[in-house]
C-alpha cells in the first residue's frame, strides 16, 4: 500500500512498509513461508494483531512484497562478460542463493510466472533471446528454468517418513541413500548442468524461424 509511516495501534507506535517487509523476511529466515502469517508477523513486530492489516490487505500481497524484496539484487552480466551459458548459470545461480536464504519462497515464486518479478523474467529472457533462441523457445526454455529453480522444492519434501515406513525396491533403495543431497548443492548443479546442456542441444536443433 505504500504510506509511509502511520500508527500501527492504539498506542504511540509507528510502522512503515519497509519496517513490514523486514520483519516478514526475519520470520520466513528463521522459519521459512509456510510459518508467516499476519499475526506472527504482528508478534515480530511487537504490535496489534490488526495492525499489519494498515499496510497490507492480506497475506498474499505480503508474500508478494517479500518475494521482491528477498530478490533484490539480483543482477545480470553484460554480453561482452562472456557465452550465453555462463551468463544465464550466473543469474540463475544468484536467484538460488536467495531462495536458500528464504526457505520455501520457491513456493510462491512458482505460482508467478509471467505474473510478478518481470525484470528478473525479462533478464534470464534476454540472455535467451541473446543466444539465438526463437521466440517461442524463449518461452519454452524460459517455462523449464522456472519448473526448475522454484519447483524442486516440491519434489524434496522436508517430511522423510513415509519413506522411512515401507519397504522399498532394491534400486530405489539404493538411490534414495542420496536424499540429503536434495536439499544441496551436489543436486542443484547437476540440475543445472543438465538444463544447460539441453538448452545448448536445443539451439542446435531449432529452425531458423518460429513454427507457427
Amino acid at each position: 500500500m505504500g504510506v509511509g509511516r502511520m500508527q500501527a495501534s492504539g498506542g504511540g507506535n509507528t510502522l512503515s512498509e519497509s519496517e513490514i517487509v523486514e520483519a516478514a523476511l526475519r520470520v520466513v529466515r528463521a522459519d521459512g513461508v509456510e510459518k508467516l502469517s499476519m499475526r506472527r508477523l504482528s508478534r515480530e513486530l511487537g504490535v496489534s494483531p490488526m495492525a499489519p492489516y494498515y499496510y497490507v490487505a492480506d497475506k498474499r500481497e505480503l508474500l508478494d512484497l517479500v518475494a521482491t524484496a528477498a530478490l533484490t539484487g539480483v543482477r545480470k552480466s553484460p554480453p561482452e562478460s562472456g557465452p550465453w551459458q555462463q551468463r544465464l548459470r550466473d543469474l540463475i545461480d544468484q536467484i538460488d542463493e536467495k531462495l536458500r536464504k528464504h526457505p520455501g519462497l520457491g513456493d510462491v515464486l512458482i505460482e508467478q510466472m509471467l505474473g510478478k518479478q518481470l525484470d528478473l523474467i525479462a533478464a534470464v529472457m534476454e540472455i535467451l533471446f541473446e543466444a539465438g533462441f526463437t521466440d517461442r523457445n524463449v518461452l519454452a526454455a524460459y517455462a523449464t528454468i522456472h519448473t526448475y529453480l522454484f519447483g524442486r522444492s516440491r519434489v524434496n519434501p522436508r517430511d522423510r517418513s513415509p519413506l522411512s515406513d515401507m519397504a522399498l525396491p532394491d534400486v530405489v533403495e539404493r538411490a534414495t541413500k542420496y536424499m540429503a543431497d536434495l536439499r544441496g548443492r551436489y543436486a542443484y548443479d547437476f540440475g543445472m548442468e543438465v538444463l544447460v546442456a539441453g538448452l545448448e542441444a536445443q539451439l542446435v536443433r531449432q529452425p531458423n524461424t518460429d513454427v507457427r
